[in-house]
């Protein structure tokens, strides 16, 4: 049978099959990720259970309400985090026993996070006192998680696992930061007054933002360096990452965190009124802190990306132009060949007088 032109020979045809069942052609996977979820569990748990010990040794009543609303923002984030994370490594599970397929991953990152949600709007329930407070943190708990399993069903999954490295170190730094408020407000020049302390704080509060984007950053992108050192070591062909993932992982925690602010003023808006609604210093404490959370989300954005976004670009070397040089060196100018022994030299044998000799008689006389 004859090959009929215009039809793709079979041979093609199954290179092509084969080409698109290359496992350098699919996406890679978030390494750690178990590790990681394990890691927000423990932080998601601590902060229910810090928030669970301020409101019960407080008061009923009053005080119950201030405490929850000022616990609130620690737990949605944490919540934000983990659900993120449970999502991050149900995702792996599932790409390795079923391929990829973006359907069942975001489902499965839907799932991941609708089941952290449920276990900790639970856990509320159960263990915390009945008050009306309880019911707004264990909803919006569980949104917040279930958002953050949303998020973890993107189709980059290492830039998802460095967003949650670097969300959970900035969380850590957070509480670790607050031991050392006390002196950074002296050093600020915190005094008696009222507005060389609110000067102070606008500075320490600075600084914490300032220092929480730098780590951020550089956790995003010695995360995004591992996970590529691991695909590499298992695939040589796997494709390099580009900036646009550095750029977004190192954004990531302070988008986290604009996104939990959203979460706290639509979820938990009812508590916050009633907090806001005890006195007009409760009502000035909740709208400065509001501001104080977004102003450090938007620290923590820019100077995130703009740390991994730097990192990653000292790591690349100098630009090498081979397109304009020649391949095989035919356009290279041979060097000049000595003539042999005996033989004139062209240049010296040729003689311009005897070339237009104006001397009739020793013209041609066929001319």
């Amino acid at each position: 049978m004859t090959k009929q032109p215009g039809r793709v020979p079979a041979a093609e045809s199954h290179e092509a099959a084969a080409d698109a069942a290359n496992p350098s052609s699919r996406p890679l996977p978030a390494p750690g990720a178990a590790v990681l979820a394990l890691l927000a569990l423990g932080w998601l748990t601590a902060m229910l259970w810090s928030t669970r010990e301020a409101i019960n040794s407080a008061a009923a009543g009053v005080t119950a309400i201030s405490l929850s609303a000022f616990a609130l923002p620690g737990v949605i984030s944490a919540a934000l985090v983990c659900g993120a994370a449970v999502a991050l490594a149900g995702g792996n599970l599932l790409a390795r026993r079923y391929g990829d397929w973006a359907t069942l991953r975001f489902a499965g990152a839907i799932g991941g996070g609708m089941l952290v949600g449920l276990a900790a709007a639970l856990a509320i329930n159960l263990t915390y006192f009945d008050t009306s407070t309880t019911n707004v943190i264990a909803g919006t708990t569980a949104a917040a998680a279930i958002i953050g399993g949303a998020v973890a069903g993107a189709r980059s999954a290492p830039a998802v696992g460095a967003v949650v490295t670097a969300a959970l170190g900035t969380l850590l730094f957070v509480v670790a930061f607050s031991r050392v408020r006390d002196p950074l407000f002296d050093l600020f020049g915190a005094g008696d007054s009222q507005q060389s302390l609110i000067d102070a704080a606008k500075w320490v509060s600075r600084t914490e933002s300032l220092i929480a984007g730098l780590l951020a950053g550089l956790l995003a992108f010695g995360y995004l360096t591992w996970a590529r050192r691991r695909a590499v070591r298992r695939d040589p062909d796997t494709p390099a990452l580009r900036w646009p993932a550095y750029l977004l992982a190192g954004a990531g925690p302070g988008l986290l965190l604009l996104l939990a602010e959203v979460i706290i003023r639509i979820g938990g808006r009812s508590l916050l009124d009633l907090a806001s609604a005890l006195s007009e210093a409760d009502a000035v404490a909740q709208t400065s802190l509001g501001s104080s959370r977004v102003d450090n989300a938007i620290w923590v954005l820019f100077v995130g990306a703009l740390t991994a976004l730097i990192a990653f670009g000292r790591t690349l070397g100098p630009a090498t132009h081979t397109d304009d040089e020649p391949a095989d060196g035919s356009d290279t100018v041979p060097d000049r060949v000595d003539p042999e022994d005996g033989e004139p030299d062209p240049a010296e044998a040729f003689d311009p007088a005897e070339a237009f000799d104006p001397d009739p008689a020793k013209a041609d006389p066929a001319r």
